[in-house]
This record gives structure tokens, C-alpha cells and sequence, in this order.
């Protein structure tokens, strides 16, 4: 069982060796494999793959998971990186300052996040958060003019906070005019660090075009994608 334990966590060739010899890397995944050789009913895992390089934090996490769908183990993960609770979660509990924000499955999470915190701390690059107040039907603050959902209760003059995911950005021939500040090219996308006005956002692209800083596109968020929080900070609709 130790030798098996060894395996899954890719220990295997250095069985014999003494455990202070090893590196951060091997003894945190030897700390793993240790609370598998038991056969527990419940795993806590404290930021278990922290000290792993990113090839090999990759390869644990699914590890992890298909070991968790095999033994059907209990397993409590503590985690600051939100890549990790949202790949291996059935279910999340995001904590602030000792408190329950939200809980519930990832896609839950990302979908409708309850609160602002929620909002910007589940998804990469994270979520844009603007500040203003409804005009009509639209959102404006900071130098942004922005449509406002349709079917959403909301009074004129409303103080509240705007959210739009980076990928729900799209270009267009007309909307919201914004200027290229940063150009991150990271192979299948293109992150768009975009200003307009006080605010800066970040649009997700897929089109491979020649970006450059300075350049003044537009821009317009996607039907049905843009998230309302009221002034506290709370989810409107």
C-alpha cells in the first residue's frame, strides 16, 4: 500500500530514499501520500500542492481528483488559488475574513457570484468591476457608457457596481470607445488591458490581430452576460 501510495504521487523511484533528503516539492507530496497509505475516512488537505512546480501542480490536481471519484473519500481542500478550487470542486466555500461568502458548485459560483468579493476572486483574469450609477438605460461612471441589462429593478440615479467577465468583452464597430494600455499575448488568447476614462478593464480576445498600446478600439458586452451589486456590494436580481 505505501509503495502504491508512492506511485500515485509520482514517488515511486525514490522509495528507499530518507525523507529529509527529499525536496519541499517531494515532501509535500509525500505529506499526500501518507494520508492516502491510510485509507481515511475524511482527507484535510491544507494547500497541499503550494511548493510544486506548475507542470507538476497541474498533473497533481488530477491526480487528486481521480483519486477522490476512486476511493470516494471525504476530502476538505483549503486552497487560495481559485484555478485549483475550480477544477477539482463539487462544491466551493469561499471565506472572507472568517465568514462564509458563498457556497455552491463552481459553475454556480462563476455564473452568479453573490457579492462583489465572490465576483472578482472566481475566474482568470478576473472579473471587471466598475463603478456609477444608471442613466436611463444605461450604466455610467468614471468616464464608461456601458447598456444596462434589460429586466433588472433598478431605480435612475442608483449607485451600484457593474461586473463583466473579460471574455464577455467584445470588439465591435461601435459601443464603448476604449484605449489599449497593455497587450498580453498568452497563445489561444490575447488578455487586453483597456482604459476609458478613470477605468481600466480587461477584455479576453481569441482573434489573433496585431494589438498595439495607444490603439482605440470598441467595445461591447455580450446579451445577458453583465452582473448588478448594489452599494453594499450585494447581487441586484
Amino acid at each position: 500500500r505505501a509503495l502504491a501510495a508512492l506511485d500515485r504521487v509520482g514517488l515511486a523511484s525514490l522509495a528507499e530514499r530518507p525523507a529529509r533528503v527529499l525536496s519541499g516539492g517531494e515532501q509535500q507530496r509525500l505529506a499526500l501520500a501518507r494520508a492516502l497509505v491510510a485509507n481515511p475516512r475524511v482527507l484535510l488537505l491544507d494547500e497541499p500542492l503550494s511548493n510544486l512546480d506548475a507542470k507538476l501542480r497541474v498533473q497533481m490536481r488530477s491526480e487528486i481528483r481521480e483519486l477522490h471519484q476512486r476511493l470516494g473519500t471525504t476530502t476538505v481542500y483549503v486552497t487560495h488559488d481559485q484555478i485549483e478550487a475550480m477544477t477539482m470542486a463539487d462544491r466551493i466555500v469561499v471565506m472572507r475574513e472568517g465568514r462564509i461568502s458563498q457556497v455552491g458548485a463552481p459553475l454556480e459560483l462563476y455564473d452568479r457570484p453573490i457579492n462583489t468579493f465572490v465576483a472578482g476572486f472566481i475566474g482568470s483574469p478576473s472579473m471587471n468591476l466598475i463603478a456609477g450609477e444608471v442613466s436611463g438605460d444605461r450604466f455610467k461612471g468614471g468616464g464608461v457608457d456601458l447598456p444596462m441589462p434589460a429586466g433588472v429593478a433598478v431605480a435612475q440615479g442608483q449607485k451600484l457596481t457593474y461586473g463583466i467577465r473579460p471574455e464577455h468583452l467584445t470588439l465591435s464597430d461601435k459601443g464603448q470607445a476604449v484605449t489599449v494600455v497593455v497587450v498580453e499575448p498568452t497563445g489561444a488568447e490575447i488578455h487586453l488591458v483597456l482604459r476609458a476614462g478613470d477605468v481600466e478593464m480587461t477584455a479576453v480576445v481569441r482573434e489573433r490581430q496585431a494589438f498595439q498600446p495607444g490603439q482605440t478600439l470598441h467595445i461591447t458586452p455580450q446579451a445577458g452576460m453583465v452582473h448588478l451589486f448594489d452599494e453594499a456590494g450585494d447581487r441586484i436580481g
